[in-house]
C-alpha cells in the first residue's frame, strides 16, 4: 500500500503514466483498424458481439503477458541464428504476425476488386467470414501487438501498476471507439482500402523489425496520418460534388 501511495503523489509516476497511455493507445489503433475490418465481415448481428470479444481478450492477453514480464523480457534473448541473423521469440511472433496482416489484407483487397468474388460474396448475403474464424483471426493478431505492446511498457516504466493502469485505460478506449471506427469504415468503402493499405504497411514494419531492422513508428504514423488526411479531403470532396449534382437535378 506504501508503495502505492507513493506512486500516487510522485510526478514522474504521473508523466510516465500519462506517456505510456498515449503509446498503448497509438499501439492500440493497428489492433482495432483489423479487428474493424475483420468484424464487418460478419453478419450485423454478430459484429458488436465479435469486436467486443476481440478487444476483451486484448485486455485478457496484456494483463497476463504483465504478469509474465520475467519471461517477456526473456523473449528478445536470441534463440536461433540463420544465415549469421540472431533471431529471438519476440523476432520470430513479429515476422509471423507481419506475413499474417500482410496476407490478409492483400486476400481482402482482392475480394473488393474482383468483380467474381463480390458477386460470390453478396450471393451469399454478405456471410463470407464464420465467426469462430473470425475470432481465431482477431487472437492470433492480439497476441502479436500484445507482446508489442508490453514491451513498449517495460521499456518506459519499471511499475507494474502503472503498465496495468496504462493497458487498461488504453483497452478502455478501443472499446469505446470500436463501435464509431467500425461503422465509418463500413460506410465508406474507400475508407476500407485505405485500412487496408494500413495493414499492409504495419505488417511490412513488423516483418522489418522482426528481421532487426527498426522502424521508427512516428515516420509509420506520420504516413498514415497523411494518407487519412488526404482521404478526408477527396470525402469532402465527393459530397460537395454530390450536394451540387442533387441541387442541379
Amino acid at each position: 500500500m506504501e508503495y502505492l501511495l507513493q506512486l500516487a503523489v510522485s510526478p514522474t509516476a504521473w508523466i510516465a503514466l500519462a506517456t505510456l497511455i498515449v503509446m498503448e493507445i497509438v499501439l492500440g489503433i493497428d489492433n482495432l483498424i483489423f479487428i474493424s475490418i475483420l468484424t464487418n465481415k460478419l453478419p450485423a448481428q454478430f459484429r458488436t458481439k465479435a469486436r467486443r470479444i476481440g478487444i476483451g481478450m486484448a485486455l485478457i492477453l496484456r494483463l497476463g503477458l504483465l504478469g509474465t514480464i520475467a519471461y517477456i523480457v526473456k523473449l528478445t534473448a536470441p534463440v536461433i541464428e540463420v544465415f549469421g541473423q540472431a533471431f529471438s521469440w519476440k523476432d520470430m511472433i513479429l515476422i509471423a504476425g507481419g506475413l499474417f496482416l500482410v496476407w490478409k489484407a492483400t486476400t481482402e483487397i482482392h475480394h473488393s476488386m474482383d468483380p467474381e468474388a463480390k458477386a460470390a460474396e453478396d450471393s451469399t448475403a454478405g456471410i463470407s467470414l464464420g465467426f469462430a474464424a473470425a475470432i481465431g483471426q482477431i487472437l492470433m493478431l492480439d497476441m502479436v501487438f500484445s507482446i508489442d505492446s508490453i514491451i513498449t511498457a517495460v521499456g518506459m516504466t519499471e511499475h507494474l501498476p502503472i503498465m496495468v493502469v496504462a493497458v487498461v485505460v488504453a483497452v478502455l478506449v478501443m472499446l469505446l471507439a470500436s463501435e464509431p471506427l467500425a461503422k465509418f469504415i463500413n460506410d465508406n468503402p474507400t475508407v476500407v482500402m485505405l485500412a487496408l493499405g494500413f495493414l499492409i504497411m504495419i505488417g511490412m514494419t513488423l516483418i522489418a523489425e522482426g528481421f532487426g531492422a527498426h522502424v521508427p513508428k512516428g515516420y509509420v504514423y506520420a504516413a498514415m496520418t497523411f494518407s487519412a488526411v488526404i482521404e478526408g479531403l477527396n470525402m469532402l470532396a465527393r459530397r460537395a460534388r454530390h450536394r451540387r449534382q442533387a441541387a442541379q437535378g
